[in-house]
């Protein structure tokens, strides 16, 4: 138990540094667990890739309560309408994901929850990444604070969102992405994407763990110490993954990770390819 606490552990570490950065929190999970492997069946690791991203998205309850809770004392009046505005608009641009990415879950999770798709997701979003970056390297963002955002940009946000059903996309990459093209800075983009993450991925954690228990599975007492061990890591290791990111934008633009992306997929397909040959 000792050892599948330490993987636990480590798992946790890669959920905490990869759902914030554009890089496919879920499509690292699954290469790592090519690796190393917890001793469950795959109906519990399925429950385990998401439910251990409630530990990263209480880090951003923790990090921004302040600026989130409209009840927060010594909030101006014109300060409690923009935070009910923001809550607004993030509900908003969840409609998608309830009405399309909801219902086409586990089909997409059938069909492309394997390598090569998550290789071919990681070099297509990669590319896409510096295009639009050289494409945006002389243009003015044209909304600059989280304020000025309009309903219609959230819902489209939201749309982008969808993407992320494809395993390798990156829920962050995709939101980060569309709210770029749309015209936001890099850092309400971040910022936005941080907050879209709050009701996603706690809406999107339930839904896993509903179905789980309705198809008869039950959670140990290991199991549970296992979830609880790596939620907690990735809780703790988001909070210096968030923190990193808003400093990053502010100086930097997202070419490094269209990088990594495209380096990680192209690797990904030698390796499917060796394997599949030595098979």
């Amino acid at each position: 138990m000792f050892v599948e606490m330490l993987k636990a552990i480590f798992f946790g570490i890669v959920e905490g540094i990869t759902e914030w950065l554009p890089i496919s929190s879920t499509g690292h999970l699954i290469l790592v667990q090519e690796f190393v492997q917890l001793n469950q069946e795959k109906n519990f690791m399925d429950l385990f890739n998401i439910v251990i991203q409630l530990g990263a998205i209480l880090a951003v309850i923790v990090l921004y309560f302040e600026r989130l809770n409209p009840f927060q004392p010594g909030k101006t009046e014109q300060e409690v309408r923009l935070t009910w505005q923001l809550w607004l608009k993030v509900a908003i641009a969840c409609i998608p994901s309830i009405l399309v990415a909801l219902p086409f879950d586990s089909w997409f999770e059938a069909h492309f929850n394997y390598m090569l798709p998550i290789a071919i997701a990681l070099i297509l979003y990669g590319f896409a990444f510096i295009w639009i970056e050289k494409r945006n390297a002389n243009v003015q963002p044209k909304v600059t604070s989280l304020a000025h955002m309009s309903y219609q940009t959230a819902l489209m946000i939201g749309l982008f969102q969808v993407l992320a059903i494809i395993p390798g996309t990156s829920r962050s990459g995709a939101t980060i992405l569309g709210a770029i093209i749309l015209g936001t800075s890099r850092s309400v983009a971040a910022d936005f994407t941080f907050f879209l993450g709050i009701p996603t991925m706690f809406g999107y954690s339930l839904l896993k763990a509903v179905k789980f228990f309705l198809d008869g599975n039950v959670l140990d007492f290991n199991q549970f110490i296992l979830l609880l061990l790596a939620s907690v890591t990735a809780f703790v290791v988001s909070l210096f993954a968030i923190r990193f990111l808003t400093d990053y934008v502010k100086k930097h633009d997202f070419t490094i990770f269209g990088k990594y992306r495209i380096g990680l997929g192209a690797l990904l397909i030698v390796y499917s390819l060796v394997k599949w040959m030595m098979t």
